[in-house]
């Protein structure tokens, strides 16, 4: 062995060029591969840090709008979460999470509204379930005060810095909290992502939020069950399906509960708007490829140089075979080189990796740690170098290994024609990789710059939205309310800054998630038992030049009142609604409010660009609109964003304006394939390379 290494050290040495190549060719290919295996590992072992999460469940709600068309619901009614702990003995554990997330709270600190959108309510067995190292404080003290707080070691030092925040005071919105403990900050591979925990108790302090929490039709919290180990899942979904059917006895008989396991619930797609992390399978799928692929193109690399300068080493095996070396010796000297190689590039690419690590955190917006103390990433480095040996060292030393002496000195052809076919081969599954990858930047270009082009129709750049707050809606009747809001739309087009404005019920304009099943909706010729799932929007006259819609037929709302009771259909919603034809003037009823179809507007996005577009109906409803969108002159946002913002002082002085500017809600929600995007073009460049 000491030979084969000395050996393999003076051919390095001497071709110096040459080793350069393939060392550096190989660094890059490990380098890229590595860090995309350390991305893949943590997507496929998510949540499994928790102990005993095998035995840990998630609730998932089946909601039945129509008989072809179910909903999936994350959130569980608080009750199914008590009627679980005391009717199934398989559940050991019930623990509860309410992000807080419309709204998001703001934190008063230092007279600054800071927002923080990391926040979420959790009942006292939460961290019995879910294991979280305690850094100061206590978890027992945090659930015996309702109006507490829990913070993870880097919120403690966004707000404290370096002190003990144990016992000192935040305000969230009007109220104050004490800190009573710091945990440890999430890993990298949790669904859970919040940093901010408040007790359960400071969500229900009111009678009303009482009386709310017990109603089985409010389906607000997300609900874990630790299961004995020996329970079978089936069995308690049946168990848990017939209390829902059981105590809502005055719903529907549609309603089916199931649940997903705790590693398994990453990759879940069942369910509808997930408020915890999610990950994409196709995604791990593609890089997991795709890190194989780079690698792969790398050893091709190795390979075909060595092949090609196989014939300055006859001499070299020739002499040994002539002085007694056997074919497994050379075979086994020819590996060595490949793994010394290999070592040198793994070394190289662990010093890439530990340098830009920091970059590729930022960027993926995780905290991944490149430790020695690791088995997962010994795993990743010893994977790496038995596929890059593999890969690299195989066919070389049996081709160099094969030479006959006597065949050479008679002139004979060194390679046969198996081997020159193969090392074509090679070549050509190199370019053809490469071509792949090519191809598939181009697409995901196009894609990317298909979203931009949609998304651009509506002028993001100068527009800007916020919601009124929801006690607007309980302070006024409905009269009021409208007139009211109405007052507020005018007052901010009273500023010069300001172009125009609109009113939209809830979400954001960029990502419009309104829906409701149709059972309270009526036309002619609909079948009985037809109850599609709608997307509601309720506006005003104002919107459909503010995101640019297109009229199919039919006319646009007038202003005022003249159109309340009337609706306009997308042109999926005709379609799949089969409406009779003239479809203008045709009756129709939603939400048990009967009018007639004044418009058809042409499909348009209102969700993200890779759902399918549904059936939309739009209506002039100033009771449900308390989102304003606002377009601005050209160069003027920050002073109409300005102007705006003193005038809600003015009417909410103890709450922050909370807007958000349109392109940054566009750029958050196309932020992960922006991201797929960048990784396949910076990989495929030094793959092609």
């Amino acid at each position: 062995m000491e030979n084969y290494f000395r050996s393999a050290w003076r051919i390095i040495r001497n071709q110096k060029i040459i080793s350069l190549i393939n060392i550096g060719g190989l660094t890059i290919g490990m380098s890229a591969a590595i860090l995309i295996f350390i991305w893949v590992q943590n997507e496929l072992n998510f949540d499994t840090h928790y102990a005993n999460a095998e035995d840990i469940y998630l609730i998932k709600n089946y909601i039945g709008t129509d008989k072809e068309d179910v909903s999936v619901w994350e959130n569980s009614p608080y009750l199914l979460g008590v009627m679980a702990q005391e009717r199934i003995p398989e559940v050991i554990k019930v623990a509860r999470i309410a992000p807080m997330k419309y709204p998001v709270p703001y934190f008063n600190f230092k007279g600054e509204f800071i927002k923080e959108e990391s926040c979420a309510y959790v009942d006292s067995s939460w961290f019995d379930v879910f294991d979280h190292k305690v850094i100061s404080g206590s978890i027992a003290a945090f659930n015996s005060n309702p109006f507490s707080l829990l913070l993870t070691n880097s919120k403690a030092k966004k707000y404290f810095g370096n002190e003990n925040p144990v016992g000192k005071s935040l305000r969230i919105d009007t109220l104050d909290y004490i800190v009573r403990g710091v945990i440890a900050d999430n890993p990298a591979s949790s669904s859970f992502r919040f940093e901010v925990f408040l007790p359960l108790a400071a969500k229900v302090s009111s009678p009303q939020q009482q009386k709310d929490m017990l109603f089985w039709g409010n389906y607000n919290y997300l609900t874990f069950l630790k299961l004995s180990p020996a329970a079978n899942p089936a069995t308690v979904e049946n168990k848990l399906s017939d209390i829902l059917i059981k105590e809502r006895k005055r719903e529907k008989n549609d309603l089916k509960a199931g649940l997903i396991s705790l590693p398994a619930m990453h990759f879940d797609k069942s369910i509808q708007n997930p408020s915890i992390l999610r990950g994409e399978k196709k995604t791990v799928t593609i890089f997991s490829v795709l890190g194989i692929l780079l690698l792969t193109i790398a050893c091709i690399n190795y390979v075909n140089l060595t092949t090609a300068r196989a014939t300055l080493r006859i001499k070299e095996v020739s002499i040994r075979k002539i002085v007694g070396a056997d074919r497994k010796q050379l075979f086994a000297q020819f590996i060595t080189e490949s793994l010394l190689i290999s070592l040198f590039s793994l070394v190289i690419a662990v010093i890439i990796i530990s340098l830009s690590l920091p970059y590729f955190n930022r960027f993926t917006e995780k905290e991944f740690i490149f430790s020695v103390y690791s088995s997962n990433i010994w795993i990743i480095l010893g994977g790496t170098l038995l596929l890059s040996v593999i890969l690299s060292s195989i066919y070389p030393a049996l081709l160099l290994s094969s030479f006959k002496p006597i065949a050479i000195m008679r002139g004979s052809n060194i390679f046969k024609m198996k081997s020159v076919f193969l090392r074509k081969a090679l070549v050509v599954i190199q370019f053809t990789l490469s071509i792949i990858l090519i191809v598939a930047s181009i697409v995901i270009y196009k894609q990317m710059q298909f979203v931009h082009q949609q998304g651009n129709v509506m002028n993001r750049s100068q527009m800007f939205s916020f919601s009124l707050p929801f006690k607007v809606f309980r302070t006024y009747k409905e009269e009021e309310r409208s007139r009211y809001m109405e007052l507020v739309k005018q007052k901010i087009l009273a500023q010069s800054s300001v172009q125009d404005v609109s009113r939209l019920n809830g979400g954001s304009v960029v990502d419009m998630q309104s829906w409701s099943s149709g059972d309270n909706t009526d036309w002619d010729g609909r079948s009985k038992d037809f109850e599609p799932k709608i997307s509601f929007f309720d506006t005003d006259s104002s919107f459909r030049n503010l995101i640019n819609l297109q009229l199919a037929a039919g006319r646009w709302f007038l202003p005022g009142t003249a159109d309340e009771h009337n609706s306009i259909l997308n042109e999926t919603a005709v379609k799949e609604f089969n409406i009779r034809q003239p479809v203008i003037g045709q009756r129709f009823t939603a939400r048990g409010d009967t009018g007639v179809i004044i418009g058809v507007v042409k499909d348009f996005y209102y969700k993200n660009f890779y759902e399918k577009i549904g059936p939309v109906v739009i209506r002039n409803d100033p009771q449900m609109s308390r989102t304003y969108i606002v377009k601005t002159a050209p160069g003027r946002t920050m002073e109409a964003r300005d102007a705006v913002e003193k005038g809600w002082n003015g009417l909410f002085p103890r709450e922050p304006f909370p807007y958000q500017y349109l392109d940054d809600v566009f750029e958050a929600l196309y932020r992960g394939v922006q991201k797929v995007f960048v990784v396949v073009r910076i990989f495929s460049f030094w793959a092609i390379f």
